[in-house]
């Protein structure tokens, strides 16, 4: 909590700094699609520069409204929905490899190891390439204690049964510096599933980045299932989020919110149970800062 109004507080000192203009004086070249590797649960189309470490701290709390948030819970901030912390490294400007850990939300998984590479196809570039694209594939594995109850998901009869994947495909498009699309359809596998789920789902996803002023800007993400409706599970719901992003001094720091509670591909896809409707969604934030070896 303390850790949050720090942040939220340097934000405003910054924010009110700052001055509310379109400055067309840029090079494109040098403008990102995106300004980090993820936009707000999902990965966007960039990758870190070559020799870049990048380390990440991302935080959900609960629901801020609906039947278990509200004043009795601080809207929210006295439970913790999942929080992680990982280590990303750009092995070239087209090659990125992250690994990180996860809380988990414990529907189904908590104690979660996961690791992913992803790399650049393409860049936007006029006269050259009109879009970007990347591509990208990663694992989880939770290493939580089994369940003894042989119809829960974590009941985890085999090793392998606690492993998921995910590999996605991310186009992008720019518009000046002023506005970004994206679209996301990503695939995720799950080794073990309740008797009326699927083990694979897949995912369109979107997302747009929006430009505010020179260090804010706006960013909307969604990312709707597409499965048949006999063998889903019931009181499922796609992942939607919006953001606020600052970007200042070396960091990227995000505000969000959402009906996912949790970290990753493999939990924000096939496991939000929460519905905006019904007041279930919270506020989350990521920290990220990078570092070059050279």
């Amino acid at each position: 909590m303390r850790i949050l109004i720090f942040f939220i507080s340097l934000s405003c000192i910054s924010f009110s700094q700052d001055e509310f203009d379109f400055d067309d004086s840029f090079d494109i070249e040098d403008i990102k699609t995106f300004n980090s590797t993820r936009i707000i649960s999902g990965h966007s189309v960039e990758t870190l520069p070559e020799k870049t470490f990048e380390m990440r701290i991302e935080h959900r709390f609960g629901d801020i409204a609906g039947d278990m948030g509200g004043y009795q819970t601080l809207f929210g901030f006295d439970n913790v929905a999942d929080m992680r912390i990982a280590l990303e490294y750009g092995i070239s400007d087209k090659l990125m490899i992250g690994f990180g850990r996860s809380k988990g939300t414990s529907a189904p998984y908590s104690s979660l190891l996961d690791g992913f590479v992803k790399y650049r196809v393409m860049t936007q570039k006029e006269g050259e390439s009109p879009i970007s694209i990347s591509v990208g594939a990663g694992s989880t594995f939770t290493y939580r204690e089994a369940s003894t109850d042989m119809s829960n998901v974590a009941f985890f009869p085999k090793v392998s049964h606690r492993f998921c994947y995910y590999t996605q495909l991310n186009v992008a498009y720019r518009f000046r510096d002023i506005v970004s699309f994206s679209l996301m359809p990503i695939l995720v596998h799950r080794n073990y599933v309740a008797q009326n789920d699927l083990n694979e789902l897949f995912s369109l996803g979107a997302a747009m980045r929006l430009k505010l002023s020179k260090k804010f800007f706006l960013l909307m993400e969604y990312y709707p299932t597409i499965h048949n409706e006999d063998f889903r599970q019931e009181n499922f719901f796609n992942s939607l989020g919006v953001a606020l992003e600052w970007k200042t001094f070396g960091h990227n720091f995000t505000i969000n919110f959402t009906n996912s509670k949790g970290l990753g591909e493999t939990q924000f896809i096939p496991y939000t149970y929460e519905s905006w409707l019904k007041g279930q969604f919270r506020l989350g934030f990521c920290v990220s800062r990078q570092f070059s070896i050279d």
